[in-house]
């Protein structure tokens, strides 16, 4: 764990199990055990090597965030097993309510005179479990090496998809919210007028009960509207 004045990460080092042309993920857990949002930027010494899901965004206060860091598949391991690899992690303060679409290069830039906190991140590759000889993993892990790729892409692809798929449903979510507060609105105003009508409505039946005339042309009139409103008020109910 590598803990900071505002985001703490775990685990402090990034461990790949390396197996040669192979795709390999890990993931990256923020804390913010601060008071105030917290904007983040991920950064790496290879980023053609390396892809980084979310490489940017904002961590609320008192809660966590995850992000999903993976190596492109490489052709062999390096000499006993090394990695120079390294990751930035910087973190900044932000105004509450500030979200990943409002992050910008400008705010991690400390000649501007923003407090940036910086924390670095090393790669470690790990080796993978020796395979034992006759047993049914081994002999299914050692019918292919394309499908172990396929597998591991296809994993990676499923993880990225219900990322992308999370923002997204957080996205929907605060715009049919929007809109369910929009209807309501909509729906107290017609009420309002539709009562505004019953009123003028009732006041024009005691006024021809008095002069004992029949229906005036504004009370057909009246009726018509009240008709519309109502009508446009079980649409919008039922939407």
């Amino acid at each position: 764990m590598s803990t900071g004045e505002l985001l703490t990460s775990e685990p402090s080092e990034l461990k790949f199990t390396f197996e040669p042309g192979k795709q390999i993920s890990c993931f990256l857990q923020l804390s913010n055990k601060t008071d105030n949002y917290v904007a983040f930027k991920v950064k790496t010494t290879k980023p053609k090597k390396y892809c980084v899901r979310p490489n940017a965004g904002v961590v609320l206060p008192r809660s966590t965030f995850e992000v999903m860091v993976a190596m492109q598949a490489q052709k062999e391991a390096p000499p006993d097993m090394q990695c120079r690899d390294k990751f930035l992690l910087q973190s900044v303060k932000v105004n509450d309510g500030v979200t990943a679409k409002d992050i910008t290069a400008e705010m991690f830039n400390k000649e501007a005179g923003h407090v940036v906190e910086e924390c670095k991140l090393r790669v470690v590759y790990v080796s993978p479990p020796p395979v034992q000889e006759g047993s049914e993993e081994g002999s299914s892990a050692g019918v292919s090496d394309s499908d172990g790729r396929h597998a591991n892409a296809a994993e990676f692809t499923s993880g990225a998809r219900a990322f992308t798929e999370g923002l997204e449903a957080q996205d929907m979510s605060s715009k049919a919210r929007a809109l369910v507060t929009k209807l309501t609105e909509e729906k107290n105003k017609a009420i309002q007028q539709n009562n505004k009508l019953r009123q003028e409505l009732e006041l024009l039946r005691r006024e021809g009960s008095k002069s004992g005339g029949g229906l005036s042309v504004m009370f057909v009139i009246l009726i018509g509207l009240l008709g519309i409103i109502m009508g446009y008020i079980v649409k919008k109910s039922k939407v």
